[in-house]
């Protein structure tokens, strides 16, 4: 399937009943279960399905996986904004005491957030010029846990080298986690050049008319979260 046509269709699924052509608008906030064992298993996260809209929704889910697909990646999960799909990259894998390190060219609101309410949670963000790769791994120690950059900075415009960056955090064994949301994957794939999350403002872009709001993180389904240091993924 071509780009323009996964962008149009893709993650779709056609009502058999209706044969509709556009997506329903699902506004239900609980779903019905087949049986006990149906829910049982849906909670138990043994079975794909939907349980309640705040934590899937089968028209957002249409968006997550269109979005997958275009950016080459495992899954996605659409937010509310662009901070919040930056805020649940951030916070599902760091905790109090552990570092990131962050490109300084960042969006204002990224920035705020990096600097003002991640350290209220404990959590440390080390600023670094991004146009020089090996700045990232100069500022890297055994509380880092992830890298974090654009593709282009906002609104400074400013580049920096994903490939290289990618190759220091796997060196690391830190996975990069990449906002694109000034290059679209009609323009760039940050995946294709070593991310292992990337991040979308979808009012930006994707949106394209500055009528919506939104943010979808996608993970790329390349980076091991079995590693112990990544304790959220691997205790209880």
């Amino acid at each position: 399937m071509k780009f323009e046509t996964t962008a149009l269709h893709g993650g779709r699924k056609v009502d058999s009943d209706t044969l509709s052509c556009g997506t329903p608008i699902y506004r239900t906030a609980s779903y019905l279960f087949k049986n006990t064992e149906h829910a049982a298993n849906l909670f138990a996260l043994k079975e794909l399905g939907n349980i309640y809209t705040r934590i899937g929704n089968p028209t957002q889910a249409v968006l997550e996986e269109r979005i997958s697909i275009l950016e080459g990646g495992a899954a996605s999960l659409a937010l509310a904004s662009g901070t919040s799909a930056i805020f649940y990259s951030i916070i599902n894998i760091c905790e109090a005491g552990d570092e990131i390190v962050a490109a300084n060219n960042l969006y204002g609101g990224t920035y705020s957030q990096f600097d003002s309410i991640l350290p209220q949670l404990g959590i440390k963000v080390k600023f670094v010029d991004p146009t020089d790769p090996e700045n990232f791994k100069r500022a890297i120690n055994d509380k880092t846990r992830l890298l974090y950059c654009e593709t282009i900075g906002n609104p400074g415009l400013t580049m920096t080298d994903i490939e290289a960056v990618a190759t220091i955090a796997q060196q690391h064994s830190l996975p990069l986690i990449v906002d694109a949301t000034f290059t679209p994957p009609c323009l760039l794939r940050p995946i294709d050049y070593g991310a292992n999350v990337v991040i979308h403002s979808l009012t930006k872009w994707i949106g394209g008319h500055g009528t919506v709001i939104g943010g979808i993180v996608t993970d790329a389904g390349n980076f091991d979260w079995t590693d112990p240091k990544f304790t959220l993924f691997n205790e209880p």
